[in-house]
């Protein structure tokens, strides 16, 4: 079997052969081509030269010899004797460099003429010779030995010059010859890489991209698929490793399509006798499951659609939870939704969770929990109102027997009394309060909200306790400033709030300490603040503060029964605003709650 790292190598090794072979070829072919130009260079280029020079030479002395003629001996013979050694070196040169058959024998007849042209060279120049003898010597002897040897000299030039010219050519055929298996090597090569090419598409690239469109088909859903797994090398081992794995893909599917099956089967049935009313939605809306509570309350069967089913309160929330990609809930204070289904009325407490491909409606029956409420409420009215009339009569009772208009008391009856009159005042106190907490829940307390200045509340919220603070030495600061805006509130009910955060504040800071009143604007509300030099509260109990009686272990008796804040949360969010504390232990704590900031065409306000 010849796999693909086998085929890879084998056209890789093709290609590195056909580039070896073009590598060692062009190296000869170059270093024969040095040769060549080196033979032009080392060996006729220095024979063109000595022959150049000695030209030069005999040309020189017989200028030289022509200046002795017109009376420049001196300057003749300089001339003579300068270059009659330059052509000795030259000869030498050339005697020295013989390289091109009948070239020595040349160069030995130049050798013997010179030696003539010495001697009748040294009868010119006698001075004791006349001028007409000299000028015959040198027409008649001279100036033919110097033809002769010009001649030598230049013979010699031109077999060099010519030897040149072929060693020219012969490198010139070389270069040419260089360039052609440089050529068909290339060719070659790119010969071998197209069809290298080719056949890696059908070894490699082709059965590749089938695996990609199964892969694809996979993806989609289509496990049905199977490769053709003819060949042997790892692609065919790929394929069949491919094909295994769609059979237990398929053979998965089969099992999770029956367990799904079995599981929804089993839904199904578990849900009908769910007493809660749940319906699963897909995103579109429509119901996939739900149980017969949800059905026979709200018509939620499985294939209805909920935005046909005409619930507004529905298709809100729906909305809400999938923007939020989170669980939600009504937006009303009650978080109820009343329905009637025959002749009785029920509560139901929905909320809408996102799930997988959808959404879980669960809907909480809150009947029972909505009729103990208003039965709460019921008898909270009832009982308070039942108890403030005895409680009238009493403190009325109390205050006479104090004033002794009955009778003379001792000191001991007088202690007694005082302690009476004290315990009814506190249990008016519950009372008052367990009637304005009622009223609020109810609805039955009305609001008149008009535009008040935060300085002004502050202000007013803080005069009352002036004098309680300075007795138990604690200094109140207002820090409110004049430039707030003015907030929406019903000034007596504020002025309730303040009331109850500042006795609380003076009650828990000791003397010495500090209670300070702030506000800031928030965005579209006032943060109003009171801020005490207590010992602060843990913060486990911080995010219970606001319920309705409860209270902070550790606490007096006489602190109170946990409505105080309670009530001041009712107030607020009646507001619209919110409430809370923070602190840091042992350092104190900051109550605060937030008024919203009186807009441009707001008037005065009359809430129920």
């Amino acid at each position: 079997m010849i796999g693909i790292r086998q085929k890879l190598l084998l056209g890789f090794s093709g290609l590195l052969l056909i580039v070896a072979a073009m590598g060692v070829i062009t190296i000869r072919q170059i270093d024969a081509l040095g040769g060549a130009i080196d033979v032009i260079l080392q060996q006729n280029y220095r024979s063109v030269v000595a022959c150049q020079e000695m030209t030069d030479s005999l040309e020189r002395i017989d200028s030289g010899v022509l200046f002795t003629f017109t009376g420049h001996d001196d300057e003749g013979m300089r001339t003579i004797q300068e270059h009659e050694a330059n052509f000795r070196h030259a000869l030498q040169v050339e005697l020295g460099n013989i390289t091109l058959p009948g070239e020595h024998q040349k160069a030995m007849q130049i050798r013997g003429l010179f030696l003539q042209y010495g001697k009748v060279l040294d009868q010119v120049t006698d001075a004791s010779l006349s001028l007409d003898e000299r000028q015959r010597l040198y027409f008649a002897d001279l100036l033919p030995l110097f033809r002769q040897i010009r001649h030598l000299s230049a013979q010699v030039l031109e077999m060099n010059q010519a030897n040149m010219h072929k060693a020219s050519e012969r490198a010139r055929r070389m270069a040419a010859s260089a360039h052609n298996i440089m050529l068909s090597a290339i060719f070659s090569s790119a010969l071998l890489a197209l069809m290298f090419s080719v056949l890696s598409h059908r070894w490699i690239l082709r059965p590749i991209k089938k695996l990609i469109a199964s892969v694809e088909e996979i993806r989609h859903g289509n496990l049905d698929i199977v490769l053709d797994t003819t060949s042997r090398d790892e692609i065919g081992q790929l394929s069949e490793s491919f094909n295994d794995m769609a059979a237990t893909l398929r053979q998965i599917r089969k099992s999770d399509q029956e367990t799904l099956l079995g599981s929804r089967r089993a839904t199904r049935e578990v849900f009908k006798v769910l007493p809660s009313p749940i319906a699963v939605l897909d995103l579109n809306g429509n119901v996939e499951v739900a149980t017969e509570t949800a059905e026979h309350f709200f018509g939620l069967k499985p294939g209805v659609n909920v935005r046909e089913l005409g619930h507004a309160w529905l298709n809100a929330l729906l909305q809400r939870a999938q923007r939020a990609d989170a669980a939600a809930q009504p937006v009303e204070e009650s978080g109820f939704i009343q329905h009637f289904a025959g002749s009785q009325e029920y509560f139901f407490q929905p909320m809408a969770v996102p799930v997988s491909a959808g959404t879980a409606l669960i809907l909480k029956d809150v009947t029972q929990l909505h009729e103990q409420l208003e039965l709460k409420s019921s008898v909270v009215a009832t009982v308070s109102h039942q108890l403030r009339t005895p409680l009238t009569s009493l403190r009325m009772s109390i205050h006479l027997l104090l004033e002794e208009r009955v009778g003379r008391l001792n000191e001991q009856q007088q202690d007694l009394l005082l302690a009476a009159r004290e315990e009814t005042e506190r249990l008016v106190h519950i009372v008052d309060d367990l009637l304005e907490i009622n009223r609020i829940e109810s609805g039955k307390a009305r609001l008149e909200i008009r535009p008040l200045s935060p300085a002004v509340i502050g202000r007013e919220g803080i005069e009352p306790f002036l004098v309680a603070a300075r007795d138990q030495g604690v200094s109140l600061v207002n820090t409110i400033a004049d430039g707030l805006p003015e907030v929406m509130a019903d000034q007596e009910r504020i002025r309730h709030v303040f009331a109850n955060l500042l006795s609380n504040a003076l009650r828990f800071t000791s003397p010495g300490g500090q209670v300070t009143v702030t506000a800031s604007q928030e965005h579209e509300s006032v943060r109003f603040s009171v801020a005490d030099t207590g010992s602060g509260i843990a913060s486990e109990h911080l995010e219970h503060l606001f319920e309705q009686f409860y209270r902070v272990p550790g606490q007096k008796e006489k602190s109170g029964i946990g409505l105080g804040l309670s009530i001041v949360k009712e107030i607020v969010e009646a507001h619209g605003g919110r409430v809370g504390a923070e602190n840091v232990e042992g350092n104190g704590s900051v109550f605060y709650f937030t008024l919203p900031v009186r807009q441009s065409n707001t008037s005065i306000i009359s809430s129920p």
